[in-house]
């Protein structure tokens, strides 16, 4: 089978990579043509592009980049029709996907939703076009489904594929860790500024002001490989690990995540964090009366209660953060609250096995669209 598969950033590039595995365990033919990154080609994927030149995030942001984005619309379609797939897959990336499906299902294509668009934060218009042009939507949060079942379009709930991904890492140890990175021996506080270059140096600006406030601790920034070193350099030297985000957070005591994927990956490890949102002014008011959702981050999301605190927009500055930090690293009664909600969180997500049940549904999908 041929498999046309489309991600915009660096969270689905590993779960379209994790995904891409799993179909290979039942289609030793599998044929891949994909948009995404190192690890969706290291699946065998042909890359297209890269999610680094297609990760555009916040309103004003879209409207500067208008003339890419459109191009690579063009140039996707084409592309699609060159290739012929038997399905296209559609991981998240909504604005450019959606897009996608509309073309796709004028052309006949087999089309699959994989990890859905967050339209039950914002954009709740969406859903009649996921209606109209997705034959099989394949949910990742446990809410999704009612979501969906209030709009009348049943969709399939697989589980969370971070907790395949993370439970097959290999144990991490410390001294190994350390000196391998050439980290002093002190307790470490994770950064993660996310993976687009609009939000990491706004971010960094407040993170690194943590630095000189909390001395015993050396923090460390996880950095992405398809952001430029240049991005994250800083006066204080503060040290920037490539390709270690796991390994850095297990090796951690708290950590300060950008809103996204990223603040699920940390819970899930079982590392206390904050979590911290800044996007331009602009976008942030248009987003403020848009968005319908109570939370930003993942982990309060799933547990529909605020389990991690949230510092956005003016809310983030140095001292709120100094006093979030603070908590996590000192109060005792903070770190117990977060284990013990980590743990809930981990139960309400499903089993392990999310990939292969994705890629078994996508299976069935083929065989009976092609009887």
């Amino acid at each position: 089978m041929k498999y046309y598969i489309i991600t915009g950033e660096a969270s689905g590039d590993m779960h379209a990579a994790n995904l891409m595995k799993a179909i290979k365990n039942t289609d030793i033919k599998a044929d891949f043509r994909v948009w995404g990154g190192e690890r969706m080609q290291a699946q065998g994927g042909f890359l297209v592009k890269h999610y680094r030149d297609l990760a555009f995030m916040g309103f004003v942001e879209v409207l500067l980049n208008l003339r890419t984005i459109i191009k690579n619309l063009t140039f996707c379609k084409k592309d699609i029709l060159r290739y012929q797939p038997d399905v296209l897959i559609l991981v998240d990336y909504p604005g450019f996907n959606l897009k996608m499906a509309g073309f796709a299902r004028r052309k006949g294509i087999n089309i699959v939703y994989y990890i859905s668009p967050q339209i039950w934060a914002w954009k709740r218009s969406r859903i009649f076009n996921i209606k109209r042009n997705v034959d099989k939507m394949l949910v990742i949060l446990p809410f999704e489904k009612e979501f969906y079942a209030r709009y009348h379009f049943p969709v399939e709930f697989v589980g969370h594929p971070l907790l395949d991904a993370m439970d097959t890492e290999k144990p991490v140890n410390r001294v190994e860790f350390l000196q391998k990175n050439k980290l002093p021996d002190k307790q470490l506080v994770a950064l993660l500024p996310g993976s687009r270059h609009q939000e990491i140096k706004k971010i960094l600006a407040v993170m690194f002001k943590m630095a000189p406030l909390f001395t015993d601790y050396s923090f460390v920034i996880a950095g992405v490989k398809s952001v430029k070193p240049s991005v994250y350099q800083n006066d204080m030297k503060i040290p920037v690990l490539f390709g270690q985000m796991h390994e850095l957070l297990k090796n951690s005591t708290a950590a300060i995540v950008t809103s996204g994927t990223a603040t699920l990956e940390t819970a899930l490890l079982g590392i206390p964090e904050v979590v911290c949102y800044i996007a331009s002014t602009i976008s942030y008011q248009i987003a403020k009366r848009l968005i319908r959702v109570k939370y930003i981050s993942l982990v309060n999301l799933v547990m529909d209660k605020p389990v991690v605190k949230e510092l956005i927009q003016h809310n983030l500055n140095e001292e709120t953060l100094k006093t979030e930090l603070h908590k996590l690293l000192f109060d005792k009664k903070t770190q117990n609250r977060l284990k013990e909600e980590y743990r809930l969180l981990r139960k309400k997500l499903g089993d392990k096995g999310a990939s292969q049940r994705a890629a078994y549904k996508i299976a069935i999908l083929l065989k009976q669209k092609m009887r």
